[in-house]
């Protein structure tokens, strides 16, 4: 039986994750939590490894030392995430513990977590490795229109892309796949959080519309099902350039789904 691992999977994306894997009934499926058990309110089908803190410096050797090293992992997702907004107003300034828990969580962490995995030979030829980033982290796809502000968003979903693009590199000759994904604009209490819901239905002056976790979660897997070797190191858009705001102003009309992004 397929062994899925979902690394920040009691909310959001990651419990929509997480609830269609464990309703398929045809894999082992495993989710990290932060406390010390995990949520009621989702399936029982799921196994969860507790106190998986991605701000710790431990996080990968605790991770790996709740696996049975006899079960490599089929499918890791790593899906964690934190949003704080800035700019350069006097009240909306960077936060110093902010800015780093960002980028740790975003492109540090998974860095940890994904060595600890492989030099414990859970990560083995055909395993995937699915990084959950964001169309934010593009750099090329940013535009005027929609101004800038979010530097450490931005900036820590661009170094994951260049983590994941590296790791694609390293663990290729083990034939480890590695993807990089921007699963779509959603509505969740992250995005609601920093008042983003009230881009929810008019895109920010782009013509986008969010999506739910659980349309997110059935495209990212469909596109996790299909995953080979040849896409290793990408970055894409499984559902495509609907509800990325710049991607018809930056690339043009006409684009595929899925869309492939520009670093």
């Amino acid at each position: 039986m397929p062994l899925i691992l979902v690394v920040g999977a009691t909310r959001g994306l990651g419990a929509s994750i997480i609830k269609q894997y464990a309703e398929k009934g045809d894999n082992a499926v495993y989710g990290t939590t932060r406390s010390s058990e995990g949520p009621k309110d989702l399936s029982t089908d799921v196994k969860w490894l507790p106190d998986i803190d991605l701000m710790q410096p431990n996080v990968g050797e605790k991770l790996a030392d709740l696996l049975d090293p006899s079960q490599p992992i089929d499918t890791l997702i790593i899906t964690a995430g934190y949003f704080a907004t800035e700019d350069l107003t006097a009240d909306k300034g960077p936060n110093w513990e902010k800015e780093q828990r960002m980028y740790t969580t975003s492109s540090i962490a998974p860095v940890f977590i994904v060595h600890q995995l492989v030099h414990k030979r859970l990560l083995r030829k055909g395993s995937k490795v699915v990084l959950v980033s964001s169309e934010s982290g593009s750099i090329t796809l940013r535009h005027p229109k929609e101004g800038g502000g979010n530097y450490a968003h931005h900036a820590s979903k661009a170094a994951l892309n260049m983590v994941g693009k590296l790791l694609s590199l390293d663990l290729q000759e083990q034939g480890v796949i590695v993807s990089i994904v921007h699963p779509g604009f959603m509505r969740t209490e992250m995005t609601k959080g920093v008042g983003f819901d009230k881009f929810w239905d008019e895109g920010g002056g782009f013509d986008v519309l969010a999506v739910t976790p659980d349309e997110a979660a059935t495209s990212l897997i469909e596109w996790t099902d299909k995953l080979d070797i040849s896409k290793t190191g990408q970055y894409w858009a499984p559902r495509g350039p609907g509800d990325i705001g710049t991607a018809e102003v930056v690339l043009g009309k006409d684009l595929a789904t899925p869309l492939q992004l520009p670093w």
